[in-house]
């Protein structure tokens, strides 16, 4: 790797990203956030770029922002010769890594592709922390020759990088992925709150539940140190969480599918973020509204 990659989206995840992928090969970033682009730009091979359209000429460009319609209002209209995208070489690679809607990203990448660029989605899992060492879970989805060409520059920011399929698999595979995520939080904090209101100590419990079948990554990973302890730092949003699985959702249901399971999920996160009435509210909070909806409190 040897040709400057231009980097669009520095928040959370796309802070660590850059500095580990600027270990590899030269990184020029952009944020609609000066801040955000003069902290990026304080790693060694990190340039910040004056404005959006001066990253146009790199052949590979990374995207790593909230949802399809910034993504959509980043690039712009295809056919406009001023839009970042009007100003794209035929053969550079856009490569979409956060977690879009796949419909939406399947038609972006036919327009794309009417213009000779080529598009690959390439959503991560594993958080700020994952990121920060470069240890990411990374699906890929795109034509295999596009894969391969884009498989050094992945593999610098995450340790499993994995084709799933054609353009728009991986971001379907990333919202399914967080939604089963947040199926296993609301169960296992219903559990623990089942049990703690019969009088089990849900420490007792939760230790049980990592040696039993009942086993989850969110039991492993979060609900010890972020609910019980009183942290609550996942380090994941609820509002970034619910626009995640109500992508999934309705992925299923324009599959003309009725996931009930799926859509409860939906409803009780939905419920969450409304209830506790926080302008970024972290996912492990939806614990104090269940807490403040039964009137039984985990973290003791």
């Amino acid at each position: 790797m040897t040709d400057t990659v231009t980097f669009i989206g520095l928040g959370t995840m796309g802070q660590p990203m850059v500095g580990n992928l600027a270990r590899s090969v030269p990184v020029a970033v952009y944020d609609a956030n000066p801040d955000a682009i003069d902290t990026a730009a304080r790693n060694d091979g990190v340039t910040a770029l004056a404005s959006l359209v001066d990253g146009a000429g790199a052949s590979v460009v990374i995207l790593m922002l909230p949802n399809s319609t910034v993504v959509e209002r980043v690039l712009g209209d295809p056919r406009d010769p001023d839009s970042f995208t009007g100003r794209l070489r035929p053969g550079t690679l856009v490569v979409d890594m956060g977690s879009s809607a796949p419909q939406v990203t399947q038609s972006l990448a036919e327009r794309l592709r009417e213009r000779g660029v080529a598009m690959v989605d390439a959503p991560v899992s594993g958080g700020p922390r994952k990121a920060a060492t470069a240890e990411l879970t990374i699906m890929a989805g795109g034509p295999a020759e596009d894969y391969e060409r884009v498989l050094p520059v992945l593999r610098a920011m995450g340790t499993s990088v994995t084709h799933v399929g054609p353009v728009g698999s991986a971001h379907a595979l990333k919202a399914l992925n967080n939604l089963l995520s947040a199926i296993g939080l609301v169960g296992a904090l219903e559990v623990l709150t089942a049990g703690t209101k019969f009088g089990l100590d849900p420490r007792i419990m939760l230790d049980v539940i990592n040696r039993s079948t009942g086993r989850n990554q969110s039991t492993e990973v979060k609900i010890g140190p972020e609910v019980l302890d009183g942290r609550f730092q996942v380090g994941f949003s609820l509002p970034l969480t619910v626009k995640d699985i109500t992508t999934a959702l309705d992925l299923s249901t324009s599959l003309g599918l009725s996931p009930e399971v799926s859509q409860a999920c939906v409803r009780f996160s939905q419920a969450a973020l409304a209830g506790l009435g926080e302008e970024n509210p972290d996912q492990s909070e939806i614990a104090r509204y269940l807490a403040k909806v039964t009137g039984v409190d985990l973290t003791r």
